[in-house]
């Protein structure tokens, strides 16, 4: 099985983040691999849950035993893509010397953006139909899991979407709501079965939600401190996160 197209890319672009398997391999948890790497924990967590999300199957295996416990190692997927990374340096050298200027590079920089959404999803569009002025998109995510995503026909054309494209859906953290036990989803929305990974303090009394999905890809929401505490949500909680359609960004490789 080929490695995702999307993965290549991030690959290529963000090395930074596959040289992190490397010390999760070396150093057997997240904690010291983080430090190991010279970044914080969250931010370990953060790469890894990206990669995770753009890999047709989780690359980091963690163990139990809570924030900065447990252990984590590599998959199989996750040991097959640092040998790829490995071979992917040697071929980046390479690249370097070819290049006939600087500019060469700067021009590569600018048509390989970096992303400010928090909650990126690797799909495989399964339909597509017109609704008015929007085009709603069906994405499998994997494990059963699908969403919809609308968005304009000039998009669908622009981004050349058919049945069968692999595709990434963006999705803002302040845009995913997470729904309590009596709370009814919205009509229309995308509405997920999720498992509390982690809470973690953010600012204005909210925290960041760290959430799983049943097929290893993780969501990340923001809560009130307070209505987290009133529902009890706690590491192991099992909640609903819910998103609109026309807030799902839909990206594909250049």
């Amino acid at each position: 099985m080929s490695l995702p197209a999307l993965l290549t890319q991030h690959i290529a672009r963000r090395p930074q983040r596959i040289a992190l398997l490397q010390h999760v391999a070396e150093q057997g948890s997240i904690t010291r691999a983080a430090k190991a790497a010279g970044i914080s924990y969250k931010a370990a967590w953060d790469a890894i849950d990206e990669l995770n999300n753009l890999a047709s199957q989780p690359l980091v295996e963690r163990s139990t035993g809570g924030r900065g416990g447990g252990g984590a190692r590599l998959s199989a997927e996750g040991e097959r893509v640092l040998r790829l990374y490995q071979r992917l340096q040697a071929l980046q050298a390479q690249l370097l010397e070819a290049a006939e200027e600087t500019s060469d590079l700067d021009l590569l920089g600018r048509l390989m953006l970096r992303t400010s959404a928090r909650n990126q999803l690797q799909g495989q569009i399964t339909a597509l139909r017109r609704e008015g002025r929007h085009d709603r998109i069906s994405l499998a995510l994997g494990g059963g899991l699908q969403i919809e995503a609308l968005i304009t026909p000039g998009s669908t054309e622009g981004l050349e979407l058919s049945l069968g494209s692999t595709v990434v859906a963006l999705l803002k953290a302040g845009w995913v709501r997470l729904l309590g036990a009596q709370e009814e989803a919205e009509h229309g929305s995308n509405c997920l079965a999720t498992r509390v990974e982690e809470v973690l303090p953010a600012e204005d009394d909210a925290c960041e939600v760290r959430l799983a999905l049943g097929n290893g890809q993780t969501l990340c929401a923001f809560a009130e401190t307070d209505w987290l505490a009133c529902q009890g949500i706690r590491p192991g909680s099992e909640l609903r996160a819910q998103f609109h359609p026309a807030n799902v960004l839909l990206g594909v490789p250049v």
